[in-house]
Order: structure tokens, then C-alpha cells, then sequence
């Protein structure tokens, strides 16, 4: 199957697609509206992502609809694009998945920092295989709903999405493309994860301290930024 998948591919076109869909993912959407409406580097600013959650805190709702709408487009175009000039290659599109999740990630005009790619990627996906977004979509909601948290779920989907791909295509090649996925994804949420297993690992210690001295040690909860 991998030797199948190797012969069908145009290697010039992949070439082609893959810095395109690089090319594309660099726009980073929230960077050049902060900069453009209030003169200012969002890299600098709160969180210093140039993600949607980022951009929400410095322009409100708007931004972060404008930001969101901006990185699942680009994610779109990439891959769509990479489908039109390959005949619907799989293998190819699989790789424009990646090159535009590592150019959101780390844009070479922004100096390598950039956003975190779940926008970007989700809709990426949606053009690549709509089964596959889907799945890890649901997977992710399931967790939320279990959990009534964003960040696990959404990271234990990313950590399915080699295996939904897998599942749907039975093809190795395409799985390790969206195994890199995952892992720059995974990569790019480090330090949220951090914060978060910081966070969970001190309530214990927390409860146990209020119940022994018997005073109130509450303390204000800790947003992690995205």
C-alpha cells in the first residue's frame, strides 16, 4: 500500500502544494488584524499567541470570530487547493494538512511564532476527509461533556486523529502524516498542558491544607491562555 501510495504521487506537484499550503498557513489571521486595528503586536500581549483566544482578549468577540473564520479558511484553501491540482490524491492532501498546520505554527515572517493550529486543523481536515474531522470531533465532544473542560479532550482527540485516519483509510502513509499532525499540535499546547496538570495536581493539596489549619486557603482560579 505505501509503495502504491509512493508511484501515484506527483512529486513536482507535491513539492508545489506542500510549500503552498506552508505559504498559506503562514498568514497569520490574528496577528495582522491586531495589527492593523490597533497598531500593536499581539505576540507581545497576554498570552503572546497569535490565536483566536489571543486576539478575543485584545478585540473582544469580533476578533475572535474574524480569527477563527480566518485560520479554518486557510486550513480550507490549502488542502482544497492541494485536492484541484492532484486529482484528489490522498497522500498529497494529507501532506498540505501538514505544511499548513506547520505554517500556522511557525511562520517564517513572524519569526517561527505563531498560533496553535486547531482551527486551522479542523477545517484542514474537513477538505481532507469530513469522516475524519467528524470523528475526532465527536471524540472530543464526548470528552468535553465528560469532563466539562476544553484542553484534555481537545488534546486526547488530536492524539486519535492518526488512528480515525488510520481506520478510514487503511493506508500507513496518510497515518503518519497525521501522526506529525498531531504531534506539532500536542507540541504547540505544551505549556497549557503544563498549566493545566500544575492546576489539577494542586487542588488536593489545596483541600487538604483548608481542612487541617482550618482556614481558608481559596484561592482565585487560574485561566490557562491559550
Amino acid at each position: 500500500m505505501w509503495i502504491e501510495q509512493l508511484q501515484s504521487a506527483n512529486w513536482l506537484r507535491a513539492t508545489g502544494c506542500a510549500l503552498g499550503a506552508y505559504a498559506l498557513g503562514c498568514f497569520a489571521t490574528g496577528y495582522y488584524l491586531v495589527r492593523a486595528r490597533t497598531g500593536r503586536d499581539l505576540r507581545d500581549i497576554e498570552s503572546g499567541s497569535v490565536g483566536a483566544r489571543n486576539v478575543g482578549r485584545v478585540l473582544g468577540k469580533s476578533g475572535y470570530l474574524l480569527t477563527v473564520l480566518g485560520d479554518m479558511a486557510k486550513g480550507a484553501l490549502a488542502v482544497g487547493f492541494a485536492a484541484e491540482f492532484t486529482n484528489h490524491n490522498q497522500l498529497i492532501m494529507a501532506l498540505a494538512v501538514l505544511a499548513v498546520i506547520v505554517g500556522h505554527v511557525w511562520p517564517v515572517q513572524l519569526h517561527f511564532r505563531g498560533g496553535k493550529g486547531v482551527a486551522t486543523s479542523f477545517a484542514a481536515l474537513l477538505v481532507f476527509d469530513y469522516r475524519v474531522a467528524l470523528t475526532i470531533l465527536g471524540v472530543f465532544l464526548l470528552g468535553y461533556v465528560i469532563t466539562r473542560k476544553s484542553l484534555f479532550p481537545a488534546m486526547f482527540a488530536c492524539i486519535c486523529l492518526p488512528l480515525a485516519d488510520g481506520w478510514f483509510h487503511r493506508a500507513g502513509l496518510t497515518a503518519t502524516l497525521m501522526t506529525g499532525a498531531a504531534a506539532i499540535i500536542l507540541f504547540a499546547h505544551r505549556r497549557n498542558l503544563a498549566e493545566e496538570m500544575t492546576a489539577l495536581l494542586a487542588r488536593p493539596v489545596l483541600r487538604s491544607g483548608t481542612a487541617e489549619g482550618g482556614r481558608d486557603m481559596a484561592s482565585k482560579p487560574e485561566h490557562t491562555k491559550l
